[in-house]
C-alpha cells in the first residue's frame, strides 16, 4: 500500500485530473472516510426545485474515489464498477450537497464503500449510496 496522500494532495489531483467536477474535498483521512462538498445553483435544479440526481450520484461517485484514494493512495486508474443510490428525500435546492463517505472493505483488486448525501446543516440523508471501485494493480 502507498503512503497515504494528505488532503492538499488530493485535492490538487482532482482539481488537475477531474476539472469538470464542482466537488471540493472537505476531509479526508487514511482510515478510508472523506467528506466532499458540492454547491448547489440553478444549473443544479431540476423543475420542481430539487437537486438533479446525476449531482447526487456525481458526490457520492467523488466521495468513494476520495475515500478510497485516502487510504491506499492516489492511484488514477481506479475506477468505479458499480454506484447504487437510494433517494430518501428532497434535498434543499439553496444548500450545498455534502458527501460522506466510509470505506466498508478495501481488497487488493475491489473496494466498496458507503456515502450518505446530506443538504448542508440538515441531519437528515436526502440520499444513500453504496459503490464499489476497482483498484488498478501496481
Amino acid at each position: 500500500m502507498s503512503r497515504a496522500p494528505s488532503h492538499a494532495e488530493i485535492a490538487a489531483f482532482l482539481a488537475a485530473n477531474l476539472p469538470q467536477t464542482k466537488c471540493t474535498v472537505e476531509a479526508v483521512s487514511s482510515t478510508g472516510t472523506a467528506t466532499v462538498r458540492h454547491p448547489v445553483g440553478s444549473a443544479e435544479l431540476r423543475p420542481g426545485g430539487t437537486v438533479s440526481g446525476p449531482v447526487l450520484m456525481t458526490v457520492a461517485d467523488v466521495a468513494l474515489y476520495v475515500a478510497l484514494l485516502g487510504q491506499i493512495g492516489i492511484k488514477p486508474l481506479a475506477v468505479t464498477t458499480s454506484l447504487n443510490i437510494n433517494f430518501l428525500r428532497k434535498p434543499a435546492a439553496d444548500k450545498d450537497i455534502l458527501g460522506v463517505c466510509r470505506m466498508k472493505k478495501v481488497g487488493r483488486t475491489l473496494a466498496v464503500g458507503e456515502v450518505d448525501l446530506f443538504s448542508d446543516g440538515d441531519p437528515e440523508p436526502v440520499a444513500h449510496a453504496v459503490g464499489t471501485y476497482a483498484i488498478p494493480r501496481a
